[in-house]
């Protein structure tokens, strides 16, 4: 049996002015940058790590008043069962001990940091609170509540580790408090070992200098240093190979065989290296347990890891999970990688939404049936990655209008979806609307429905789908509907565009030579120019994704406005994207 940190509250930390997140074993935190998982973390380092990064700039600032304190509370439990196991106890002692009104243990744990004007530096205080209150009464905010147990929870068997996203083993190999540096300096071989390795060792270096004329050479040279100084030395050594088992970890170096081929580490790329340090962790991580097995003493490691996909490919990025998730101890991960958020448990996201305030979603599985968490894991999330990071997500149904919005979009904004964060997501169907509504829904990111009308039935099923995903929705604010009868294809003959759908009609025209084309295009254009709005529809509808961005770039060329139900939805979205970024 083990601990876990449930849940974590931030004040007035960085851009966190209020926020809690509920964390589980392996957290993977997601979203947009600039959203605060980064602030996070490093908040979880000033309860449990180092502290000697805090500056001015760590304190909330909002309209140039700047916080007065940092408060982060950590809600400790047991990880199984409602009480600590006896070792836990002992290591955690009984005066931090609580016990809430179903009989379940936890420790409540504050840390507070100010600054302290008389000595010009930044105090941190640390307390056991008397109970977990709750994050607001009404009356109070948590943070305010007056507190007078200082304590402190620094623990051998609860060491914390934070591993940003500039990682190189390159680097962990010179530096001797790195995790790499730290296991060589442990390395102890028995009185035994030492002598037999040092024989081999001195063995090998004499057969490498007497192989070699050129180190003989050298050798024989330097002997006459002995008359030259009028000493009685024993003469002189030259080892190619370190001479003391000691001094073995000073000269290491790591290789990596790719194929057949053996290469010094720093002839791969930072994404091989940067995964190696995540690995040496890893590693340094065992060796820690392993001890505290062979002790007898618990052992619970505390990890936040920034960005583990930093430089790796895909295929990478994919396995990265597994082998974190496989670590000793609780680790809370911010990413933004789309693999990596896939191969998480639906119940093990939180997202970050910076709209004003930070916003932290989380997808209660509680809630779900078994076949709710397979449709968003196969429709949403293992073909739709991105939308973890979207600032705004349009749905709807069909392909003319995913070839179609965007191009749009660019005409409406001067800016590409991308470059706005903006995602637009066909769904499939009038009926596939829900498992991305839940998902959206509850990572609180922003959405918009472009719904077709063609059928009372229709409408109904996506309002009710709306319903079920957020019952506090207003329809009107989240669903703009086409004209009643209207697909996305009959909207744009609606709306007057018919030239612009007869260009895209000619463009498309195929000749076999140049004058077949003389002959034939003038007749074609006649034809099509006959066209009434039915057999231009029913072109549109038989080539959809042939027609989609051609049309839509066609009616950006030659029109001054673009569809009505575009220009609405538009306006929607530049009305959220305006209140996010206030």
């Amino acid at each position: 049996m083990g601990i876990l940190i449930k849940s974590v509250r931030i004040s007035g930390f960085r851009g966190l002015k209020n926020i809690e997140v509920e964390l589980e074993k392996t957290t993977i935190l997601t979203g947009m940058n600039n959203a605060g998982k980064t602030s996070f973390l490093k908040a979880i380092q000033v309860a449990l790590g180092n502290r000697q990064f805090i500056s001015q700039d760590d304190f909330f600032i909002f309209r140039n008043q700047t916080s007065q304190k940092v408060t982060i509370d950590l809600l400790i439990i047991p990880s199984d069962g409602e009480e600590f196991s006896e070792d836990w106890e002992v290591l955690l002692t009984t005066d931090r001990l609580r016990v809430d009104a179903e009989a379940n243990s936890y420790v409540p744990m504050r840390t507070v940091v100010t600054f302290d004007p008389i000595n010009n530096s930044y105090k941190t205080e640390q307390f056991i609170l008397s109970e977990w209150p709750a994050f607001n009464n009404g009356t109070i905010n948590w943070f305010d509540i007056p507190v007078t147990n200082k304590s402190s929870f620094k623990f051998d068997g609860v060491p914390f580790f934070y591993m940003d996203a500039q990682r190189d083993i390159i680097e962990d190999i010179k530096v001797k408090n790195s995790y790499l540096g730290r296991m060589l300096s442990k390395i102890e071989y028995s009185a035994n070992d030492i002598l037999a390795i040092e024989r081999q060792i001195q063995s090998l270096n004499e057969r490498t200098v007497e192989s070699s004329p050129i180190l003989s050479n050298i050798k024989s040279s330097l002997q006459n240093l002995d008359s030259a100084l009028g000493s009685n030395g024993a003469g002189i050594d030259l080892t190619p190979f370190t001479k003391k088992i000691r001094d073995l970890s000073k000269g290491l170096s790591i290789y990596y065989t790719d194929n057949e081929d053996s290469f010094s580490m720093e002839y791969h790329g930072m994404g091989t290296r940067s995964w190696s340090s995540l690995l040496v962790l890893k590693a340094f991580i065992s060796l820690l347990n392993r001890n505290s097995v062979a002790d007898n003493s618990v052992f619970f490691p505390i990890l936040c890891i920034e960005e583990p996909e930093a430089h790796l490919h895909p295929n990478a990025q994919k396995k990265l999970y597994s082998q974190i998730n496989e670590i000793e101890g609780q680790k809370i991960i911010s990413t933004h990688s789309p693999y990596i958020a896939a191969a998480a448990k639906l119940k093990q996201i939180r997202s970050f939404y910076k709209s004003g305030n930070i916003n932290i979603g989380a997808i209660d599985v509680t809630q779900l049936s078994a076949e709710d968490e397979r449709k968003i894991k196969r429709q949403v999330i293992n073909t739709r990655g991105e939308m973890f990071f979207s600032k705004l997500i349009v749905l709807f149904e069909g392909e003319t209008e995913e070839q179609a919005l965007p191009i749009f979009f660019e005409k409406y904004f001067g800016k590409t979806p991308v470059e706005m964060g903006v995602d637009f997501i066909g769904v499939g169907g009038y009926t596939c609307y829900l498992p991305f509504l839940r998902f959206t829904e509850s990572l609180k990111i922003p959405t918009l429905i472009l719904s077709d009308a063609d059928g009372q039935h229709i409408i109904d099923k996506v309002n009710s789908q709306l319903i079920i995903a957020k019952p506090t929705a207003l329809l009107s604010e989240s669903i703009i509907f086409l004209d009643n009868g209207n697909d996305f294809e009959r909207q744009l003959i609606v709306d007057g565009f018919q030239a612009s759908i007869r260009k895209a009609i000619l463009s498309f025209d195929e000749y076999t030579n140049e004058q077949h084309r003389n002959a034939a295009a003038p007749r074609r254009a006649l034809e099509v120019e006959r066209f009434n709005d039915d057999t231009l529809y029913e072109n549109l509808t038989a080539h959809k994704t042939k027609f989609g961005p051609i049309v839509a770039e066609h009616i950006t060329m030659d029109e001054d406005v673009l569809p009505s139900k575009v220009t609405l939805l538009f306006d929607k979205i530049s009305a959220i994207l305006s209140a996010v970024e206030e």
